[in-house]
């Protein structure tokens, strides 16, 4: 049987094995389970826990106490564990303690307080003082006893004010269950502890004036005059004074149970030392598509939709209905009519439910996405899935926001995508009725079904024109009929009879009733061959080059696909290609969902596959399949080769014949684009490639994913991607492409914070690489391998790692492009080195090495890394005491990084940097400008280390001395050692 474990902090801070209590080590372990505690799931990272414990006093080697306090509370609360299933998970820089609510006295206490609180909205007296009183009943004396500084003294003060606040709803809630001399007695005793606080001396008068004593409710004003106007110099509140006055006249109505107003017991504060706050974002999104100009009918549902409650709670829709029935158009549309009440924006995304050629996207995928709509920085995200919908109830809290999630699977799918407050309306079309929403989170259910004759009949007036419609009645009633007043289906048969305006629509009528008496139908009834004959009746009518792109379509795996891959795909020229795609549009079977993107109906998308299955030669199925993964991966190839300019490339065979490759002339912020445009495509790709047995396209496919994925903190897909390519590399006995999987899988295990694994990962790419004698690729491992021992805080095999590396990249060397991977490979080695001897305070050897790295950058005007190199040659200085050289060698390096669009992430920590040096060098102004302005920085980054620059400013010095913080997190200190 499980063992089950308890936390406690509304007092000692204490823990428990089922019915033993456990030993928590020194006091400072335990400050380190409190700060963990505290944190109530969310990510700590390593200097938040330095600072928390020791705050201005850390000692040099804090980090490595720290994991020892770790260590040790892992062998206590889990003496039978190992560190991979601890409750306590190394994530990122920082260490995450998974506790379930109810196993914590602080969760089980907010838990009553949102009872109570539900209680008295439903009039509940008696049930609200039950709830009060048990959630008081958790406290066990002072919050955090025994744990010292100011940390721990903040948190106690937010814990106290939460604890005095549910004090004093339960005193209102005796008095409205009439215990008038009991609640007199309570809020008494807690005017003694507090007798500055007004609303308790508020809600003691009015239990006093209850209780028959008018007097002594008036001498409790009196006492609190002469308090505020001694200890304050202020006179009392408005609240106060009316309460005086009223007692004063003896006002009757004070009798009754709803004056004063309830003080409802504030929600519990999530004190978690480094927070995360909402990035300030330029302007509120506005993603939802395009609304269609000839939308018809579907009055009495609008008319429904609008009659649903808006503001001050959630409201879900799910439209339900089956495929082709207008519930996308539909959802745009009525999304459009009300987005004005949504001030805080406006976001949109395909769920891809019941893609035919595609898996739908995970919960987790989906959140990130909302999450970066909504501001927040990829690198900051939390992986869990269970984390990240709470970072995004967060962020949607006290938000008037519309979300339109289209073409859901089912309700588990979109429950975590649900906003937690009130306030915010939830769009959700699916095929499925989604019983579960509407059963559990209160979804209003909202069916459509196929359009009405009349409504119908408006729809191909409003495409063909009314004289037109008019004139052939009996031909329009069976064209409606022969596409089962499906929109997408007439939209289909309009599409193709306005570009014949001189065939008479009887003509067209015939035409699809032939169609479909020669066709067999399809599984699934009458309206199913009904729309399949609209859909031949189209596809015969277009020309060979169309009908056969529109088979082919059908491979992609989508969501959508370019015109540069779409003429891959069918061996086309672009302008031809293009000229192509606009018929299957003027068709309509093929939208341009954003310039240069298309993509097709579900149905449209099945009926292709049927098609190609069919008609299409197994051996021109494979050559287009061969010519798509061609194309992605040598695009993605180039474009990895600009975003990295010191990996070494690895070898590709040539492309087929027919296959376009894009060409971004060189420049890293197209490639990068591209990279961003294929998020959803390229790991769909990679599945297809490993489902056919494309092996090297899988692998080779990963490893130029692999750096944007990484810096775009996308590890989980990363990860994905990597065991995806290691059946294909397996499956080849490829030991070089297993290396480059095997270092892959380890960057990615990396920023999910398995640093075990991701070591494991790297050390075993190292021997593949050796074995196979590719010592440039080892030299890139042993890198990575440098970067996750500094990320394990084991600084001397980090050192050890990086030397190493540089050693083999001076052996390698290189020549014409290759030799300027090859330097900018060997300076980025250099600061690495320079950055592992500024980790472990051997600062002359750390100037030695940066300086030489910096040097090597300039040489090769690689901007990036010298300001990167710039900054560690700044923290050597500052250690050194060369603070005016580490003044400039600082601004040196935001010179750079502004040059080169700013690059948040690394100003922020260099500015943090030269606030430290200038007031170590006596100037404390100068220190709170840079420390303000990185501040800034970090706030709209959503970065965690924000909250150290807030001590800083607060105390107006360093956290502790110097501590270099550009180390922390997923990223390594050079940005040319992302991934494999």
């Amino acid at each position: 049987m499980e063992e089950r474990l308890r936390f406690a902090v509304l007092g000692p801070v204490s823990a428990w094995r089922d019915s033993e209590q456990i030993e928590l080590g020194p006091p400072q372990q335990r400050a380190v389970l409190a700060v963990l505690l505290l944190a109530e799931g969310s990510q700590v990272s390593a200097g938040a826990l330095v600072d928390a414990v020791w705050g201005t006093e850390a000692p040099a080697s804090a980090l490595a106490i720290l994991r020892g306090y770790v260590h040790g509370l892992r062998k206590s609360l889990e003496p039978r564990g190992d560190v991979a299933t601890s409750v306590i998970r190394s994530t990122g820089d920082g260490y995450q303690l998974r506790v379930s609510p109810d196993d914590l006295d602080l969760g089980v206490f907010r838990t009553l307080l949102t009872r109570a609180e539900g209680a008295r909205g439903a009039g509940d007296a008696q049930g609200v003082v039950k709830y009060l009183r048990e959630a008081l009943g958790l406290w066990r004396g002072t919050a955090l006893a025994g744990v010292r500084g100011e940390y721990a003294q903040s948190q106690r003060q937010r814990l106290d004010e939460l604890r005095l606040s549910a004090q004093a709803a339960y005193g209102r809630a005796e008095l409205d269950r009439g215990n008038h001399a009991r609640a007199a007695a309570e809020l008494a005793g807690l005017v003694v502890e507090h007798p500055l606080d007004e609303r308790l001396r508020e809600l003691l008068m009015l239990a006093l004036y209850r209780s028959g004593r008018q007097a002594a409710a008036l001498e409790t004003y009196r006492e609190a005059q002469t308090l505020l106007a001694d200890e304050l110099g202020v006179d009392p509140g408005p609240a106060l004074q009316t309460m005086y006055h009223r007692v004063l006249r003896a006002d009757g109505t004070l009798l009754a149970a709803e004056a004063p107003p309830h003080p409802a017991p504030a929600p519990a504060p999530t004190p978690a030392p480094a927070s995360t706050p909402v990035r300030a974002a330029s302007a509120p999104p506005a993603q939802l598509p395009a609304g269609l100009s000839v939308f018809v009918g579907r009055n009495a549902q609008l008319a429904e939709a609008a009659g649903l409650p808006s503001a001050g709670t959630v409201v879900i829709s799910a439209i339900a209905g089956m495929a082709g029935v207008g519930k996308t158009t539909f959802a745009v549309h009525w999304a459009r009519q009300v987005a004005a009440r949504f001030p805080d924006g406006q976001l949109y995304l395909n769920l891809r439910g019941f893609d035919p050629a595609g898996l739908p996207v995970p919960p987790e995928h989906a959140l990130r996405t909302l999450l970066e709509s909504l501001g927040a920085d990829p690198h900051n995200l939390p992986q869990d899935v269970d984390a990240l919908a709470a970072s995004y109830r967060t962020r949607l809290s006290g938000k008037r926001v519309l979300v339109l999630l289209d073409n859901a699977r089912d309700a588990a799918q979109v429950r975590p995508l649900l906003p937690g407050a009130a306030g915010s309306l939830v769009i959700v079309t699916s095929r499925d009725r989604l019983t579960g929403l509407i059963a559990v989170d209160g979804a209003h259910p909202l069916n459509l079904d196929v359009l009405t004759v009349p409504e119908a009949r408006e729809l191909l007036a409003r495409r063909l024109g009314q004289q037109r419609v008019t004139a052939e009645p009996d031909a329009v009633e069976e064209i409606i009929a022969r596409c089962a007043r499906l929109p997408l289906a007439l939209a289909v048969t309009a599409a193709r009879a306005a570009t014949r305006s001189a065939i008479p629509l009887a003509a067209v009528a015939t035409e699809l009733r032939e169609t479909a008496d020669g066709l067999d139908a399809f599984h699934g009834g009458d309206t199913a061959a009904d729309i399949r004959a609209v859909f031949s009746w189209s596809y015969h009518a277009l020309t060979p080059d169309a009908a056969r792109l529109f088979r082919l379509l059908a491979l992609h795996p989508g969501p959508d696909i370019t015109l540069p891959a779409a003429a891959s795909l069918a061996a086309l020229t672009l302008p031809h290609t293009r000229q192509v795609l606009s018929e299957l549009i003027q068709a309509h079977l093929v939208d341009e969902t954003a310039p240069g993107r298309y993509t097709s109906h579900d149905l449209l998308r099945t009926y292709a596959t049927e098609l190609i299955r069919s008609i299409e030669p197994s051996q021109q199925i494979q050559a287009a399949r061969h010519r798509m993964l061609d194309h992605y991966l040598h695009t993605a190839h180039g474009a990895a080769a600009l975003t990295n300019r010191a990996r070494a490339l690895i070898s590709l065979t040539p492309p087929a014949e027919g296959v376009f490759i894009q060409d971004f002339t060189a420049d890293a912020e197209r490639a990068t684009a591209w990279f961003k445009a294929e998020e959803a495509v390229l790991p769909a790709v990679v599945a297809q490639a490993d489902a056919h047995e494309y092996d090297a396209h899988t692998w080779q496919l990963a490893w130029a994913m692999a750096n944007h994925l990484h810096w775009r903190g996308l590890w989980q897909e990363e990860e994905a991607v990597h065991r995806t390519a290691l059946r294909g590399a397996l499956r080849l006995g490829d030991q070089t492409a297993q290396g480059y999987v095997h270092r892959g899988l380890g960057t990615a295990m990396a920023g999910l914070g398995r640093f075990d694994e991701a070591r494991s990962e790297a050390e075993r790419a190292i021997q593949l690489f050796t074995a196979c004698g590719d010592m440039r690729a080892c030299a890139e491992s042993c890198r990575t391998l440098a970067w996750i021992a500094e990320q394990q805080g084991d600084l001397e095999d980090a050192l050890g790692a990086a030397q190493r590396s540089l050693e083999l990249f001076r052996a390698c060397g290189g020549r014409g492009a290759d030799d300027r991977r090859s330097r900018t490979a060997i300076a980025s080695a250099l600061n690495a080195v320079g950055w592992n001897h500024v980790l472990l305070g051997q600062h002359q050897q750390a100037l030695d090495s940066c300086l030489q790295a910096l040097a090597l950058c300039q040489e090769l005007g690689d901007n990036t890394n010298a300001a990167l190199t710039w900054d560690s040659i700044g923290h050597a200085q500052h250690h050194l005491g060369q603070y005016e050289e580490a003044v400039s060698s600082f601004r040196e390096a935001l010179a750079l990084y502004q040059r080169q669009g700013g690059l948040p992430w690394f100003t922020a920590t260099s500015l943090m940097g030269l606030g430290d040096t200038h007031f170590s060098a006596g100037r404390p102004e100068a220190a709170r400008a840079a420390w303000t302005e990185g501040l800034v920085i970090m706030e709209r980054l959503g970065h965690a280390d924000a909250e150290q620059l807030r001590a800083r400013l607060r105390r107006r010095r360093p956290s502790w001395a110097i501590r270099p913080l550009c180390c922390a997190g997923p990223l390594p200190r050079s940005v040319t050692w992302l991934s494999s």
